[in-house]
């Protein structure tokens, strides 16, 4: 499926472009010792999160939008230095942050703490995708390291193909100080197409039950078994 991104002229190259998710894995995955010995277990060694293809599948998994300059926090303030080149007659703020003022989240149950804004991170980027296909826009998946929470939205890219859509977040992390750095990424698109789903719901009938009894004993024998027969190849 082929995505398309354009920015203003006078933007290429001040702006991150956006990037395949699986090109920035996070350091933390790739600090994760593979197998450690766990307490409960009697000091026996256990693999951890870092044996989980469906985690790192999600990690993986469609377009990752980064910020666009460095962010520095301190005593709740938000500030930066970066003057990207000013694009004549276009009407798109130059700023890589905004914000909703705390009414518009009015009864909203996000923890939003009382008064604080809601940040809104600007994408530089318009996203046109092919008929038929939308696209979801949510917090990097399994990114609890990062000091804020974006915000899911779903927009029709085929038909909103020359607009930007910017990502608005709940900074969560209200003690957090330091600098936020440019190419952090806050927002993962995946693509959807618009159909209808058909939900088949009932028991299962004597053959499903054995093939699920084959697979829970296979999935007991070799710890390895969902990633070599059941995971489709991936696109490194």
């Amino acid at each position: 499926m082929r995505l398309s991104f354009r920015c203003l002229p006078e933007l290429v190259g001040h702006v991150p472009e956006p990037v395949p998710a699986r090109a920035g894995f996070p350091d933390w995955l790739k600090a994760v010792p593979s197998v450690v010995a766990s307490e409960f277990l009697g000091g026996a060694q256990v693999r951890t999160l870092k044996h989980c293809p469906p985690l790192i599948d999600a990690l993986a998994l469609g377009v990752m939008f980064r910020l666009a300059a460095d962010l520095h926090v301190a005593d709740g303030e938000i500030s930066w230095d970066w003057s990207p080149p000013v694009a004549e007659g276009a009407r798109q703020t130059r700023s890589p942050i905004g914000l909703h003022v705390p009414e518009q989240a009015t009864g909203v149950p996000f923890g939003l703490p009382d008064g604080q804004f809601v940040v809104k991170f600007t994408n530089f980027w318009t996203v046109e995708a092919p008929e038929g296909v939308s696209l979801l826009f949510t917090h990097p998946l399994n990114r609890e390291d990062l000091p804020f929470r974006t915000l899911a939205g779903l927009v029709d890219c085929d038909r909103y193909r020359d607009g930007f859509v910017h990502f608005p977040a709940i900074w969560r992390d209200t003690g957090f100080s330091g600098c936020l750095p440019a190419g952090t990424p806050v927002a993962q698109a995946f693509p959807i197409r618009r159909e209808a789903l058909d939900l088949d719901i009932r028991a299962m009938d004597r053959s499903e039950l054995d093939r699920h009894m084959q697979v829970q004993d296979g999935l007991q024998d070799d710890p390895g078994l969902y990633r070599k027969s059941f995971r489709a190849p991936r696109d490194r």
